[in-house]
C-alpha cells in the first residue's frame, strides 16, 4: 500500500504532538512535523516531545515557522501531502494582552501562508485548530457551532479570522477544510501555562497559586486522548460539506476547584490566593458536542477524575522536564 504523506504543524505543541503520536502508529502514514519551537513556554518540554516522536521511523521533523514562506513552499513542493493538520499557533489568552503582534503574525499571517500552499499544491483535506474562545462569555449554554460568537481578545479574534479565511479559500477549490473548536484540552504532555500543570508546578516550587474569580470558573475539560480520537474519526469519515466546524469537547463543564480537589487528594497541595476575575477570562465554557457525535458515533469520554489522575501520574514521572 502506498504511504500517505501527512503534514502536522505545531508538532512540538500539546495537541500537535499528541496527534503525531497517534498517527505514527499506522505504518502507512508518513509524517512530517513542523514547529518554530518558540519560547512562550518550556522549549525543553517541546524538544522532548519531538525526541519522543523521532523514535518512529515514519516521522520527520523540521524547525520551521509558517512565516517562512519560501522554505514552507519547498517542503510542499518536495512532498505531495494528502492531509494537513494545522495546530501551529501562538497560544494563551492572557498573553495576547502583552504581545498582540505575535498572534497576528503566527495565527493570521502564518495561517494564510499555509492556506495558499494547501490550495496551490492541491491537498485533499485540511484540519485546523480553532478555539472555544470564539464564543466569548455570553449565553445561552451549551454552545452550538451556530451559536452567536463574541470574541473578546486578539487570540479569539485570530481564531475567528482563521475560520472566515479558510471558508473563503474554498472558492474554485476541491479541498475539504474542517475547523476544530477545542475546549479546555488537558492531559499528559500538557501545557505548563494551563490550570493542572500550573498548579502542580506551583506546589513543587512551594509558591502561592492565584485562583481568579475566587475559583468560580467552569471549564469544559476535555481529555487529550478523547480529543485526538474524535479528530481521527472525523478525518476517516466521509464528510459531506467542503467546509465545516466542530466543537471538540466533553460537554460536561466542571468547576475548576473540583479539579484542584482531586490533585489535593493525591497529596499535592499549595496555598491558594483567591482573586477577582481576570479581564482575560470568561466565566464558563460549555460546548454542545451533539454535531460531532452524529459523525463519529461511539465516543466514551474519559471521566475527569481519571484524566486528572493520569496527568498527575505522568507529571511525577517527568518532573525533570520542568526543571531548569
Amino acid at each position: 500500500m502506498k504511504k500517505q504523506k501527512i503534514l502536522i504543524t505545531g508538532a512540538a505543541g500539546f495537541i500537535g504532538y499528541s496527534m503525531c503520536k497517534k498517527l505514527v502508529q499506522d505504518k502507512n502514514n508518513e509524517l512530517i512535523g513542523l514547529d518554530n519551537l518558540n519560547s512562550y513556554y518550556s522549549v525543553k518540554l517541546k524538544k522532548e516531545r519531538i525526541k519522543e516522536l523521532k523514535k518512529a521511523k515514519n516521522f520527520q521533523f523540521f524547525k520551521l515557522d509558517l512565516l517562512e514562506k519560501n522554505k514552507l513552499a519547498d517542503l510542499f513542493r518536495k512532498n505531495k501531502f494528502k492531509v494537513v493538520y494545522n495546530f501551529a499557533a501562538q497560544a494563551g489568552v492572557r498573553y495576547s494582552f502583552e504581545n498582540p503582534e505575535s498572534y497576528c503574525n503566527s495565527n493570521i499571517i502564518g495561517f494564510n501562508n499555509l492556506l495558499n500552499l494547501v490550495r496551490k499544491f492541491k491537498v485533499k483535506k485540511l484540519f485546523f485548530a480553532s478555539s472555544s474562545s470564539v464564543y466569548g462569555d455570553i449565553g445561552p449554554f451549551p454552545k452550538k457551532e451556530n451559536s452567536k460568537l463574541n470574541t473578546l481578545n486578539i487570540y479569539s479574534l485570530s481564531k475567528l479570522a482563521n475560520e472566515i479565511t479558510a471558508k473563503s479559500f474554498l472558492k474554485n477549490s476541491k479541498i475539504q477544510i474542517i475547523g476544530l473548536r477545542f475546549f479546555s484540552i488537558y492531559g499528559e504532555w500538557g501545557r505548563p501555562d494551563m490550570l493542572i500543570l500550573k498548579y502542580l508546578l506551583a506546589a513543587k516550587k512551594k509558591k502561592n497559586f492565584e485562583l481568579f474569580n475566587y475559583g468560580n470558573h467552569y471549564r469544559d475539560f476535555t481529555y487529550i486522548d478523547d480529543a485526538i480520537q474524535i479528530v481521527l474519526k472525523l478525518s476517516k469519515s466521509k464528510l459531506k460539506k467542503k467546509f465545516d466546524i466542530f466543537n471538540i469537547c466533553s460537554s460536561k463543564p466542571i468547576k475548576i476547584t473540583e479539579i484542584l480537589k482531586i490533585i489535593n487528594k493525591l497529596k499535592i497541595k499549595t496555598k491558594i490566593i483567591k482573586k477577582p476575575m481576570h479581564t482575560a477570562d470568561v466565566l464558563k465554557t460549555y460546548g454542545d458536542n451533539s454535531k460531532v457525535k452524529k459523525i463519529v458515533r461511539k465516543i466514551k469520554f474519559t471521566n475527569y477524575k481519571i484524566g486528572v489522575q493520569n496527568t498527575v501520574k505522568w507529571y511525577k514521572k517527568n518532573i525533570h522536564l520542568f526543571q531548569n
